[in-house]
């Protein structure tokens, strides 16, 4: 029996997962942040110890598992890779590999080799694989290198809202009683000098408040997530358009909280209508299970193994790490 090891080391938290060749579970660990560009040390700590505690779980030393894949955040340019290479080889696999987390996001949500993916939770990012099996990522880089969106941006979005309405630049909006609720100020100006006076952030809980006020018809709120459809569908459009599949037939995988709950007209309906027009035979999908299985399933395919219909059936099941 082969055994595989697959990692999915994000900005929060690092998850990782050991199965055997038809997908059973025999290991899984979990640590806090693996992102290195917020701390190369925290990194390899937090990867190391998710490691350790699958291998431990599992019974298995390093030299039994026939392939490790490692998805990591902030895998994005050749300068990161000076860092992660020889991090992730002092973790002693004979056979590993490492990618960027969006790719085994995508690898998560489709059943091709190729495809698109549009990553929006805490922040966001794009990329994609041609047939060919080039690669293009688009984004990722934060505001000021031409990003839009994702809770943190959302949040803020939603707070100034309701501050600039509260100050006459804005029009009214449901977002204040929801956001001083949610938030437990009596008043505007209350929220207003308690965040100033305390240099307070604003909450990333708080950018679901925009789909609350979108479903009631609030304008603001509803002109807020089209503009992260508008520009989550611009992203797919100019990474299809880089990897020249304007007419393949692949999917556009959707992952993160904001697009797994942006239904209707609210985010998914132009994201929709920008692939749609990009890649008219292309199929949007949600990832509906979590991404450190993509992983594992591309670590199976590393090592030359196809992925079984059990191997598939098996992790499927897994759309919350903590249930397993």
């Amino acid at each position: 029996m082969n055994y595989y090891l697959g990692v999915d080391a994000g900005g929060s938290k690092t998850y990782t997962l050991i199965t055997d060749e038809l997908g059973k579970i025999i290991g899984k660990g979990e640590a806090g942040n693996g992102n290195h560009q917020t701390g190369v040390e925290r990194a390899r700590a937090n990867i190391t110890s998710s490691v350790e505690m699958a291998l431990q779980q599992a019974g298995l030393t390093r030299e039994e598992i026939a392939f490790a894949f490692f998805g990591l955040a902030g895998a994005d340019r050749p300068i990161d890779y000076t860092v992660l290479r020889p991090m992730i080889a002092e973790l002693g696999f004979v056979r590993h590999a490492i990618d960027c987390d969006t790719m085994i996001a995508l690898r998560a949500g489709t059943t091709q080799p190729f495809g698109v993916v549009l990553i929006c939770g805490t922040g966001t990012n794009s990329a994609g694989r041609n047939r060919q099996g080039e690669f293009y990522q688009c984004g990722g880089f934060t505001y000021q290198f031409g990003d839009f969106g994702g809770g943190g941006t959302l949040a803020v979005e939603a707070f100034r809202s309701v501050i600039r309405a509260w100050d006459g630049r804005e029009q009214p909006t449901l977002l204040t009683e929801l956001l001083l609720k949610e938030l437990n100020y009596r008043s505007v100006q209350e929220m207003f000098d308690d965040f100033m006076d305390h240099n307070k952030r604003v909450p990333l809980h708080t950018a679901k408040l925009l789909f609350q006020a979108a479903e009631q018809g609030d304008e603001v709120a509803c002109r807020i997530l089209r503009i992260q459809g508008e520009e989550l569908g611009k992203a797919a459009t100019a990474v299809i358009r880089r990897l020249h599949m304007e007419q393949e037939t692949f999917d556009v995988v959707l992952a993160g909280s904001i697009v797994s709950r942006g239904d209707g007209p609210f985010v998914q309906h132009y994201i929709d209508q920008a692939v749609l027009e990009a890649a008219p035979l292309a199929k949007i999908v949600k990832l509906n299970v979590e991404p450190v299985v993509g992983a594992v399933w591309l670590a199976m395919e590393a090592a030359g193994q196809q992925v079984t219909e059990a191997a598939y059936e098996n992790l499927r099941q897994i759309s919350d790490y903590h249930q397993i």
